[in-house]
């Protein structure tokens, strides 16, 4: 049941940015002025927003960005976390100990703080978002793939190819590496929902995509002074990013009763 569920929420949230590549009902940067904070209607599903702007159609392109840049950002954790937490885990002694002890470094510095400093370096764009994000990423998939590396190490067939001097990127590649994937997967799972979470986030604080494109999180802050009197406007970006968060969770959990059962 919570496979299916976060399959479907999951789904929908795709589905919505793939169709938002090539078409939304309206251009979501349009302004029409004369079609403002229009409740829900035939014409305008969702309503729209303080400038006349079709909801739907910036909820569908905002679900583009927000996945673009979570998917964007855990891919970045992954590729950088994945191969220093199997280095750590096959190499103990110094390696180990200089590989954890700067991801504790990388562990100290959260998102918000990396996307501040990143935009006054560089300023404001979604790259900047996926970059920090990213970053801030990093050391969990560092720790989940290092203690999965140190339990296959410990297995006898692992043990025997050592002893054969089989190369040690070869045994990451053809033992470690298949053998963690099943946690891994729950890793980026729970690292998807967390990311869409800090891009909403970091957008609700100006810091993501810049106006006049749509962002869940962008949405949600221009919203505020309309709560009493157009309440749509927080509620579909907010059920977005909630439907979308629990359907990545959901998934994880699914994968890791899968692999306990085992």
């Amino acid at each position: 049941m919570r496979k299916a569920t976060g399959l479907i929420l999951v789904g929908l949230a795709v589905l919505a940015a793939v169709v938002a590549v090539v078409w939304t009902p309206y251009d979501p940067v349009h302004a029409v002025p004369a079609e403002r904070l229009q409740g829900s209607s035939w014409s305008h599903w969702f309503g729209t927003d303080q400038y006349g702007r079709d909801v739907l159609s910036r909820v569908m392109d905002g679900a583009k960005t927000t996945l673009t840049v979570a998917l964007a950002a855990v891919a970045l954790s992954a590729l950088v976390g994945v191969p220093l937490g199997i280095l750590a885990g096959m190499n103990r002694g110094w390696t180990d100990l200089l590989v954890m002890r700067a991801n504790d470094l990388v562990l100290a510095f959260p998102a918000l703080l990396l996307a501040i400093v990143f935009t006054a370096v560089f300023g404001g764009s979604m790259w900047i978002v996926v970059l920090a994000i990213g970053i801030a990423g990093i050391p969990g998939f560092v720790r989940v793939s290092r203690v999965g590396t140190m339990q296959v190490m410990a297995q006898d067939y692992v043990l025997s190819a050592r002893i054969s001097r089989v190369p040690g990127f070869l045994i990451a590649w053809r033992h470690v590496l298949p053998n963690i994937t099943a946690t891994l997967a729950v890793q980026v799972s729970v690292a998807l929902a967390l990311a869409i979470l800090a891009e909403a986030g970091l957008s609700f604080l100006g810091l993501g995509t810049p106006a006049p494109y749509a962002s869940w999180g962008r949405m949600l802050q221009a919203s505020q002074a309309y709560l009493s009197t157009a309440p749509h406007l927080a509620l579909w970006p907010g059920l977005a990013i909630a439907g979308t968060v629990l359907g990545f969770n959901l998934l994880g959990d699914a994968v890791a009763d899968r692999r306990a059962d085992r």
